[in-house]
């Protein structure tokens, strides 16, 4: 059966979480169109041949499966609703809010595809309460290219240090003056080479100020396709940023400055002239910190075949055809589904509450 996919997103973040997915659908043989509801994630898919640009065009798609990368999506359209998720639980605020963002249900999917065991428990838990969607635990997609790792340790040239930020002003690294000046001196030193990318969401003035550093041993790149950045570089030097989780993967050091939190799994600093110091230290890969990010990454994702999208569509599939009676109906919703209507300035009773069949 020719099954009709859907790929559905906001932000230019969601394309790297999409493309595997893509690649994988067509492998299969079936059928893929994306839609974004924002300009930025539009505008992220301008060079893409399957997008449909109009609601009305997707209402028409009528597709069978919605692979969705945001917190929420349009209730009218067809298709089961798979959430893939944008990001890790990142454990970047020490506030309980945070942790219960990541796993608060909003009454639009019909199956939350997980990234391993720390998210599969919390959103089982969740389902006890609200038991309109099923839970299977996949993989992400978005670090299927990541796979099979390569050590790329190296003796003979100077170490590569990526620089990652998050937007969030108060835990952002990139907005310093003190950790910018600390980087340029480094920069204009003979010990390493800085590869720097910047989350979307960060002001324009920021990222230029940073990209005016180039120089031979810094290098400011404006993508959202960090894999490469990431397997080309030793360690990674960031702050709360969701990066942090992707990049440790590798089973790669990763050095924070000004961590709200004090994992055991990351070298943490708060002095900028410390900075230094830590980049040796992570340098050396440490047997108790190597221990400590492998047991962290076997709770977070604990795929390294590559093939969380192939885990994702069959799951989806297997979700799609199965009975599903087991399952409630999603609840009414009616704010949340009348803002849907005004983002997209679309306005229909038309609403799939029951559990999607085929």
């Amino acid at each position: 059966m020719n099954y009709k996919f859907l790929i559905y997103i906001s932000y230019s973040y969601a394309v790297p979480i999409g493309n595997p997915l893509e690649k994988e659908i067509k492998k299969q043989g079936y059928t893929i169109k994306w839609f974004s509801d924002l300009d930025d994630g539009k505008n992220a898919l301008s060079d893409k041949n399957d997008v449909i640009k109009h609601i009305k065009d997707v209402i028409n798609y009528q597709p069978d499966i919605v692979l969705t990368a945001t917190d929420n999506v349009p209730d009218f359209i067809s298709g089961l609703k798979v959430q893939v998720f944008h990001g890790f639980l990142t454990y970047k605020r020490p506030e309980k809010s945070n942790i219960e963002a990541h796993f608060r249900i909003r009454g639009f999917f019909d199956l939350y595809c997980t990234q391993g065991p720390s998210s599969t428990q919390g959103f089982l838990k969740q389902q006890k309460r609200h038991p309109h969607f099923e839970v299977l635990e996949t993989g992400w997609s978005k670090v299927d290219p990541l796979f099979p790792l390569q050590d790329i340790r190296k003796t003979e040239k100077k170490p590569i240090i990526l620089i990652a930020s998050t937007f969030t002003e108060r835990l952002s690294l990139a907005y310093r003056d003190d950790v910018f000046d600390k980087i340029k001196e480094l920069s204009l030193g003979n010990n390493f080479i800085f590869k720097m990318v910047l989350h979307p969401k960060i002001p324009k003035e920021i990222k230029e100020k940073w990209n005016r550093l180039d120089n031979d041993n810094f290098k400011f790149y404006d993508t959202t396709n960090l894999i490469p950045l990431f397997k080309e570089s030793d360690i990674l030097f960031a702050d709360t940023t969701s990066a942090i989780q992707e990049y440790l993967l590798q089973l790669k050091p990763v050095v924070t400055f000004n961590h709200t939190f004090n994992h055991d799994y990351l070298i943490n600093t708060t002095n900028v002239d410390k900075i230094e110091e830590a980049f040796f230290k992570a340098l050396k890969y440490p047997n108790e910190l190597t221990e400590n990010i492998i047991k962290f990454v076997n709770t977070l994702h604990p795929y390294f075949d590559g093939k969380s999208s192939e885990r994702i569509i069959n799951a989806s599939i297997f979700q799609l055809t199965r009975d599903k009676s087991y399952l409630k109906n999603k609840p009414l919703n009616l704010i949340r589904k009348l803002k849907m209507r005004k983002r997209l300035g679309y306005f229909t009773l038309k609403s799939y509450n029951k559990p999607y069949t085929k």
